[in-house]
């Protein structure tokens, strides 16, 4: 039998389960017949507002200007004032996903390992195998990171632990002092990567201000994203914040450009849209009881969620996702993250999550 090119990929590569996003809606619309304007998607937990007026006035303006190359200097000096990181510390990514892979194109390789917990981002597992590393999948304590087994998981080739806080897609969260002394027992030669892309969703009770720990962990890598609550999902564009030893090795292998001149005019004028953040905040927590209610009233139950999304139990999660996808509902299925009695609904507009009730109803009936 005659080599195939496709043969000629690593073993490693080729074992690789690619990401699979929520469904499209114009998908749904071919496939049903219902208009994409009467279709609601819930199922990639982006803004339901959009993003922030300031930042679309950002993007009109940049419009002019994208005969140039990107210029990233005013985000990471905005970053910089607002997180208390030196520049020299930041690199920025096109999303969060793309600073995640950095990490692992840096630090991971054959004959190394990485540890993440059972149920966490798809991301982690694909961008260590992407580098031939092997994946340490610790089991999940309550849907969440069991801090303590994935400390005892950490081998002599270990060399990054991923840990979402709060966790996707599940909405766990760990407490800062759990999280802080975990960080505190891992080996120096061990990178944490401290994945916040939820990060301002979590209470202001329950928020601590992680950049400060960068100063006593120089192992530390914590990523953050304008995709969640900035609500600049398609324009891609995360960054993460680390010691500037670990951000230059991170840039030696980062795309030139890889954040686009609308996304970075964008982030920068978002940063500065607090009354946009804190509706958005609020949206979602009225949002949050609104479909817990929901829920509730149904008999189903759901893992304590601490993002913008609810992960809930129902008996034949596949069949009742076609149900609500027949009503013009997308939500995410969870099989793919070994949870098949499991569907992932985002927060949307109060009328959204209403629409969704109530095509859930009819799709347990």
């Amino acid at each position: 039998m005659s080599t195939q090119p496709a043969d000629l990929a690593p073993d490693y590569i080729r074992a690789i389960a690619p990401y699979v996003p929520g469904k499209p809606m114009t998908q749904l619309a071919r496939e049903t017949g219902i208009a994409v304007e009467r279709i609601v998607k819930l199922a990639s937990n982006e803004n339901p507002l959009g993003m922030s007026p300031r930042a679309r006035a950002a993007v009109e303006a940049a419009l002019a200007g994208l005969a140039r190359y990107p210029d990233d200097f005013e985000l990471k000096a905005k970053l910089s004032e607002r997180t208390g990181v030196a520049a020299e510390g930041i690199v920025l990514g096109n999303g969060s996903n793309d600073v995640l892979d950095m990490v692992a194109r840096v630090f991971l390789a054959p004959g190394r390992s990485a540890v993440l917990s059972q149920y966490a981002f798809a991301v982690y597992p694909i961008a260590t195998q992407t580098q031939g590393a092997c994946a340490i999948v610790v089991p999940a304590k309550d849907y969440g990171h069991d801090l303590d087994a994935m400390r005892a998981s950490i081998a002599p080739d270990t060399r990054v632990v991923w840990v979402a806080n709060p966790n996707n897609p599940t909405g766990s969260f760990l407490p800062f002092d759990a999280l802080h002394a975990f960080i505190q027992s891992v080996p120096q030669d061990v990178i944490v990567v401290l994945d916040e892309a939820y990060n301002e969703y979590i209470t202001p009770a329950e928020r601590v201000d992680t950049t400060a720990w960068l100063r006593a962990f120089p192992n530390l890598v914590i990523t953050r994203t304008f995709s969640k609550i900035f609500g600049m999902a398609g324009l891609r564009v995360g960054y993460a914040l680390t010691s500037p030893e670990i951000a230059g090795l991170m840039n030696r292998v980062r795309h030139p450009f890889n954040c686009n001149n609308l996304a970075l005019a964008a982030a920068v004028a978002a940063l500065d849209d607090g009354a946009f953040i804190a509706e958005s905040y609020e949206l979602n927590r009225a949002g949050l009881m609104q479909i817990l209610s929901g829920l509730k009233r149904l008999g189903l139950g759901h893992i304590p969620a601490h993002g913008n999304f609810i992960a809930f139990k129902v008996q034949d999660a596949a069949a009742v996702n076609r149900a609500l996808q027949a009503q013009g509902v997308i939500v995410r299925p969870l099989a793919g993250y070994g949870m098949p009695d499991h569907l992932r609904v985002t927060i949307g507009l109060p009328d959204e999550n209403q629409r969704f009730l109530e095509a859930l109803e009819k799709a347990l009936a």
